[in-house]
């Protein structure tokens, strides 16, 4: 769906500065008056301070971030004790929940270091990324039910780019990676908050396409592939922007390929192999290869960290059945740089995918004013996770299914049909 980004000459520093901009006019839709609360490592800083230079000229009342350090981290992983990987801040999540209900905008700056915890005890792991999910379940589910508007950015820091450009010397890997930030965020583009507006716009007819189709489930065959996902009772496919809960519109990911809706907790069958590693806290699992029967994982393998992986569906019984599926055409600028970004909001940009774990309320119609017994109802699941992995590539096929059970074309080898 997304146009050809064009290059436009400008400095880093001038890119720098409207990429905050993008952030917080289109992808926050930031308004006078708000709070925004805002999440970073420390190699952020440059682009955080920016976005908060760009949130105050907006009327922001107040800008409060909180950073994280991977030292600090690791730190925990070699000398803290046995015990404190089941604690988490429970404090700090719920002055966050108590933020976003009073009104405040949420921004998180991916940039972490993809491998940080690869060396370290998978349990451990396991055990801290499960207390920080029970600490933070009251104010993620304020961002699930789209309550309040919030976006995702990307900031480019040396640690994630010699991963991604291993034979270039650490400078040349950093700015390598800066400019494929920009590329994909639309930043190089002449004026690229009028570009994501007409982006924005292909997403959503292409959203409404499927909503007219109305279909039933979604049939997958590729290598290693042969799967059916039913779709939940009266889902809903989005795209690109929504109107949050408190009416304010917002884009939460740049960039955005995608077009997204709920799956039937209790409707997937059938095997699924991944297409690209998954980058998960810090831990690297590779060649993923599930099996699914009533819409749970019963059978799970992985080439590297299979047991973080089984770790990861063991969170919970919503941690082994799905809570969102997304379309991607192979031919998405992502797709098309043909670079691997080990950031799972690159790379679910980049190929069709799944989630596993907790469903998007804003996926089934009227989903923010049911109850979850109601939403329980219609297929959503409830987790305390929310896992993308990619399955999409130039090989897959997919056909839409319509309720009388009749096969219909929606994408060959990755495209659009």
């Amino acid at each position: 769906m997304g146009s050809a980004v064009a290059a436009v000459e400008r400095t880093h520093e001038q890119k720098l500065d409207l990429l905050a901009e993008v952030a917080v006019k289109v992808g926050l839709g930031l308004k006078e008056g708000q709070e925004l609360v805002m999440t970073a490592t420390l190699d952020a800083v440059a682009l955080a301070r920016r976005i908060t230079e760009q949130a105050y000229r907006a009327g922001a009342s107040l800008v409060t971030t909180l950073y994280t350090d991977d030292e600090a981290t690791l730190m925990r992983y070699h000398h803290a004790p046995d015990a404190s990987f089941d604690k988490a801040a429970k404090w700090l999540y719920d002055g966050m929940g108590a933020a976003f209900k009073s009104g405040a905008a949420r921004l998180a700056i991916a940039a972490g270091n993809p491998s940080l915890l690869s060396n370290e005890d998978p349990d451990k792991v396991g055990r801290a990324n499960r207390a920080v999910s029970l600490a933070y379940r009251p104010a993620l589910e304020l961002i699930t039910r789209h309550e309040i508007n919030w976006t995702i950015v990307s900031c480019a820091t040396e640690a994630w780019a010699v991963q991604i450009f291993p034979n270039d010397a650490p400078d040349v890997a950093l700015a390598k990676l800066w400019e494929a930030i920009f590329q994909t965020t639309r930043i190089n583009m002449e004026d690229p908050v009028s570009d994501w507006k007409r982006h924005d716009a292909g997403l959503h007819k292409r959203a409404d396409y499927l909503n007219e189709k109305r279909y039933a489930a979604l049939k997958y065959r590729g290598p290693g592939t042969d799967f059916t996902l039913g779709m939940a009772d009266d889902h809903v496919w989005m795209g690109g922007g929504t109107t949050a809960g408190n009416g304010i519109y917002c884009i939460p990911n740049m960039p955005t390929e995608e077009v997204f809706s709920m799956p039937h907790k209790d409707r997937a069958d059938g095997t699924i192999t991944a297409t690209k590693p998954l980058s998960h806290q810090g831990t690297m699992i590779e060649g993923i290869h599930v099996r699914f029967e009533g819409g749970r994982i019963v059978e799970a393998h992985a080439s590297r960290g299979e047991e973080v992986l089984r770790k990861l569906i063991e969170t919970d019984d919503g941690a082994r059945r799905l809570g969102e599926v997304a379309l991607v055409p192979h031919s998405s600028p992502i797709a098309s740089s043909g670079q691997l970004f080990l950031n799972t909001l690159f790379d679910e940009n980049a190929a069709s995918h799944i989630a596993l774990g907790q469903s998007y309320s804003s996926t089934v119609r009227d989903g923010d004013k049911l109850s979850k017994e109601e939403l329980a109802a219609k297929g959503a699941n409830e987790s305390l996770i929310h896992v993308d992995w990619m399955i999409g590539s130039g090989k897959l096929d997919i056909d839409g299914v319509t309720a009388t059970g009749k096969l219909e074309p929606l994408m060959r080898g990755g495209e659009w049909v």
